[in-house]
């Protein structure tokens, strides 16, 4: 017990010291150092708060919608299928923003910004109560570093940053349970704070399953502080490690099952996996000593186990760790745990598991947000020693040192909130600063494409191409480019190219049935649409579109069928509906055709050949007054529309209206 009354003593001392602006400790001094890290922070990161929706938070956000109903809270909880990831507290969080402010990204910048301040002020308690020199300073560089721009400035990373809220909590929590303050250490308190540990690291893992690291972290700490570790202490860990490895897992599974993270991307072996983590980990480390170029998505490397030069970054890494165990008598185990702590944080993110974004890179900004702290507070604590030794001369120099960085730091992140302005300006900066990374080549393509600018859209895909030449949606899509510019034999080669990567591939067998479709081909029309429906049966559009090919050539039943597969699968198509109507009218069923004309409409109301042909089948059916209505619905949709004028001249004739 008397190592344990030792390090209270400690942190309480080094807590007085431990931060830029408060050493004398007093409550005064505490608040102002808070109020500062807290404006620091919140100013640096204004121009983030102005941003839009950027890469994903339409499936996160702006499009889920799991957002708009209660029922799709419980969607959110219990199906697996309902949001991209499994982070159940993250979309309840968005869930409830929805309600409060909508669709304006105001609100969910704002929110992330505060979570990133909680996050910064639990550091600095934390460090304080483990007597970590320069608390307060780590928790600013840790605030204001540019490389949590990324989790901070763009909404999907929400992850990352409730989660880092839970995970410090219930690290916070763990130790008061662990190291119970004086009179404090009653067995009902401590007994609280370790249920107050769990729940609060169960929440952590249902924000983002990284968090699954705590546990092996609290280990590093209690060695650090006590020098061994205790039967009690692993015992009472170990509900963390169950929930921790049951989470991860189940995280992996749907990485796998859900999102896709199979096939040749994912395909390495142990020793290339352990050279991508031997990589990321300098690659991260790097980052945060020398943070630019700093880009939203890096350039995936190309990882060869035959070229020696790829070996160096692993064995390196493994080397810092072996002279630093082999100095921890003569460093203390400081440095070593917060080496340990930076890379057992990044380690499910090091290449070890299949994660969908290793697609596009195997590293990013947002992957260290939490594992930038081991290395953050080595460096701040080993300068706020070395300032300290120097004396009086050795502090003040280290208290302009710090302003430095500090200002420094702010303004680079102030710089890069710019950033996430849109996604545009996002993907034109990021090949600025990673001309090789294909998925923004190819975004940006299609976002150009969206707006009009074809040429550009064009290059921009064949650069993808170039990077990537086996990327069967880079094919299509400069397929889809070239068809809006005319170019349909290009066209057609290019959809065929993409079949030849992936021959299964429904987009570009459905696009390329439209192509044919629209050169008049239908036989071979037919056919595209049939392969795309192999592939993905439940593939509505490609339904109704073969529906029509059939109704061509003169094959109705056949038709109806496809059209009632496609109602099936997504009940209020509008065009399922007109088309089904128009089979049935033909067949002779005027009353189920009106049916299906009026279901059209009232799915999209805007549809102008539905109302034509609902007001066409109301005046065959004699219903004048409706027809005309329909005929006028028309005519404010498209005042040029001359059969509906001769429509509903004959209604007006029918009602005896004058000529």
């Amino acid at each position: 017990m008397k190592p344990q009354r030792t390090s209270r003593r400690q942190s309480r001392q080094d807590g007085a010291a431990g931060g830029l602006v408060v050493p004398g400790g007093r409550r005064g001094r505490l608040m102002v150092a808070g109020v500062l890290l807290v404006a620091a922070t919140v100013v640096a990161y204004l121009p983030a708060t102005a941003g839009g929706f950027v890469w994903d938070d339409g499936d996160y956000v702006a499009e889920n919608e799991a957002l708009r109903s209660a029922a799709g809270l419980w969607r959110i909880w219990f199906d697996l299928e309902a949001t991209p990831q499994y982070y159940p507290l993250v979309y309840t969080t968005y869930w409830l923003e929805y309600r409060a402010w909508g669709l304006d990204p105001l609100g969910y910048h704002v929110v992330n910004v505060l979570l990133h301040v909680g996050v910064a002020l639990l550091l600095w308690h934390v460090l304080v109560r483990l007597g970590v020199p320069g608390a307060w300073l780590a928790a600013a560089v840790f605030a204001l570093h540019p490389v949590h721009v990324e989790s901070v400035a763009w909404i999907t990373q929400r992850k990352n940053v409730l989660s880092g809220v839970f995970y410090l909590a219930a690290m916070a929590a763990y130790l008061r349970f662990a190291w119970p303050a004086p009179g404090q250490d009653g067995r009902g308190r401590r007994a609280t704070w370790y249920v107050a540990a769990i729940v609060l690291f169960l929440a952590a893992l249902l924000s983002k399953t990284v968090t699954c690291t705590l546990p092996a972290v609290l280990v590093l700490v209690l060695w650090w502080r006590r020098g061994s570790l205790r039967r009690v202490d692993l015992l009472a860990l170990l509900p963390l490690f169950v929930l921790g490895m049951a989470l991860g897992l189940l995280t992996s599974w749907v990485e796998t099952r859900y999102a896709g993270a199979v096939g040749p991307d994912w395909s390495l072996t142990l020793v290339e996996r352990c050279l991508v983590a031997g990589r990321a980990l300098w690659f991260y480390a790097g980052k945060l000593v020398w943070p630019s170029p700093l880009a939203f998505i890096y350039a995936r490397w190309e990882i060869d186990a035959g070229q020696w030069w790829q070996y160096v970054y692993p064995l390196a890494a493994v080397g810092v760790l072996a002279v630093l165990w082999l100095l921890r008598g003569r460093l203390g185990r400081g440095p070593l745990v917060a080496v340990l702590c930076f890379a057992g944080t990044l380690f499910p993110a090091l290449g070890f598991f299949n994660v969908y974004y290793m697609r596009y890179s195997y590293v990013a900004d947002h992957w260290q947000y939490l594992a930038s702290i081991g290395v953050i507070v080595l460096i701040v604590a080993a300068g706020w020693q070395c300032a300290h030794w120097g004396g009086s001369w050795g502090k003040r120099v280290g208290v302009v040192t710090a302003a430095i960085l500090l200002g420094v730091l702010g303004t680079l992140t102030w710089r890069q909130g710019y950033v996430y302005a849109d996604l545009e300006g996002l993907w034109r900066d990021t090949l600025a600063k990673s001309p090789r990374a294909w998925i923004a080549h190819h975004n940006l393509a299609i976002l150009l494409r969206n707006t009009g600018r074809l040429e550009e859209a064009e290059r921009h895909l064949r650069q993808t191409l170039e990077i990537r030449p086996t990327l069967p949606k880079g094919h299509s899509n400069l397929a889809a480019v070239l068809k809006q510019q005319g170019r349909l034999e290009e066209a057609t080669a290019a959809y065929e190219r993409a079949l030849e990567v992936e021959p299964g591939y429904a987009v570009a067998h459905y696009n390329l049935g439209i192509l044919l479709k629209d050169q008049g081909r239908l036989a071979e029309a037919e056919q595209q649409y049939r392969a795309a429906l192999r592939s993905k049966p439940k593939h509505a559009e490609a339904r109704v579109n073969l529906g029509w090919v059939l109704m061509q050539q003169g094959q109705l039943a056949e038709a109806a069928e496809e059209y009632r597969a496609a109602l099936q699968i997504q009940p209020d198509l509008p065009q399922a509906h007109l088309n089904l109507g128009v089979v049935t009218h033909r067949a002779g069923d005027l009353a189920a055709s009106v049916e299906h004309f009026r279901r059209a409409v009232a799915a999209r109301p805007d549809f102008v050949q539905a109302r034509y042909y609902l007001a066409t089948a109301l005046l065959q059916q004699g219903e004048l007054e409706e027809a005309l209505a329909e005929y006028e619905a028309v005519l404010r949709l498209d005042p040029e529309h001359i059969a509906a004028r001769r429509g509903m001249a004959e209604a007006m004739q029918r009602r005896g209206d004058r000529p």
